[in-house]
């Protein structure tokens, strides 16, 4: 088994629980170098730090597995599955919800989805890659499936040296499923819909709506197929109005709404940004919803980014009646919190509205993150009431 030496002092980030060691820290090899492989990791003196999946054609050259010197073989694998699907069955969440959340749950590149019956899976590892067949077979072993589709179509894999795909991989169905989130019945496309099939992540945030919007007209922005216009209408707006420049997302609200019998929601397909600025808009919504895509992937571009969170958030603000609430979203994780929350001070000022913080959100509860590695820390909601 290859040994990965590190320079020095390079391990006591690992030691603290930091899943990725950078090409960088690494001082030198002993044994064959073969990427996909599992690798042990020694500090320069040669003590054992643990083991890990190494890709020599990373920037991430090992991301560790574990600390102890065990064996890496199936069983320790299913157990780890296991595990990360006893906490989701403790905390509640069953039917549909992210059963394995990647270097989180400690499975380095490996997400699963769960929606109801069926399984959405994306590996985004060479490591989680070599063995996705092993995986499957525990997956189908472990939940017992109708299907399992893989939605490892993201651009992001070429870094790893793989090329994105998709597909059936366990299992004959239609990708086009329908699962019940929080009483309401929605369509969830595993083939073509955005992450591995449907925005798990804001579960708990789109049922807070029930504190907001009894009898209120709702401005859903950034609407996508539907989730929290669909909720706004669960929960007894007296009107919705959801808009998004994509066509197929304002086609995907119109579906769900007549699956759920609402007639209070009103699709607008156009840029929101647009919407926001238009005169006519002041003073219609009581309650607004501000759930972009994220604005930047890099740390490159978030000044940039900063300043779309900015114009969208300030143009709310103008337009929002007195006594309203916003609910402002970011899913960036290079908008820190303490960024988000700048920004969002600085718009309330320019829009000369007197605000109130009333809470702080994250995202849902089967989606944790290692305290020592915030990478999985990224969606952001902070709540506002409008005092005037």
């Amino acid at each position: 088994m290859l040994k990965v030496i590190l320079k020095k002092n390079e391990e006591e980030r690992i030691l603290k629980g930091h899943p990725w060691i950078f090409s960088n820290e690494v001082e030198s090899f002993e044994g064959s170098i073969v990427s996909g492989e599992i690798c042990e990791v020694y500090s320069e003196h040669h003590q054992f730090i643990g083991k890990g999946f190494f890709n020599a054609n990373s920037k991430i050259m090992v991301r560790m597995l574990t600390l102890k010197d065990v064996e890496i073989d199936e069983p320790f694998f299913e157990n780890r599955i296991q595990e990360a699907w006893q906490y989701r069955k403790t905390i509640g969440f069953t039917s549909s919800c992210r059963v394995i959340f990647s270097e989180a749950d400690l499975l380095p590149g490996l997400i699963v989805d769960k929606y109801q019956e069926y399984l959405s899976i994306q590996i985004l590892s060479l490591g989680m890659e070599r063995i996705k067949d092993m995986l499957i077979r525990v997956l189908v072993r472990l939940f017992h499936p109708l299907g399992i589709y893989e939605r490892s179509d993201t651009p992001i894999r070429e870094k790893e040296g793989l090329k994105p795909w998709k597909g059936r991989v366990y299992g004959t169905f239609s990708p086009i499923i329908t699962i019940e989130e929080n009483g309401i019945f929605i369509q969830v496309d595993l083939e073509n819909g955005q992450k591995t099939g449907y925005f798990l992540d804001q579960r708990l945030n789109r049922a807070t709506l029930k504190n907001y919007v009894q009898d209120k007209v709702v401005l859903d922005c950034f609407s996508h197929t539907g989730g929290f216009s669909l909720h706004a209408a669960k929960y007894g707006a007296k009107k919705v109005v959801a808009v998004d420049i994509s066509e197929k997302a304002c086609m995907d609200v119109k579906k769900n709404s007549e699956l759920n019998h609402f007639t209070q929601i009103v699709p607008i397909c156009q840029d929101v940004f647009d919407f926001l600025h238009q005169k006519e808009n002041e003073q219609q919504f009581d309650v607004i919803i501000l759930d972009p895509p994220a604005f930047t992937k890099s740390k490159d571009t978030i000044k940039k980014a900063y300043r779309g969170y900015k114009e969208i958030n300030l143009q709310a603000l103008k337009i929002i009646k007195k006594g309203g609430f916003l609910l402002t979203f970011s899913c960036s994780q290079h908008m820190s919190p303490a960024l988000f929350l700048q920004m969002i001070e600085e718009a309330c000022i320019d829009s000369k509205r007197k605000v109130q913080m009333i809470d702080f959100r994250i995202q849902s509860l089967d989606h944790p993150t290692l305290l020592c590695s915030f990478e999985s820390f990224y969606l952001k909601c902070v709540i506002l009431h409008i005092l005037d």
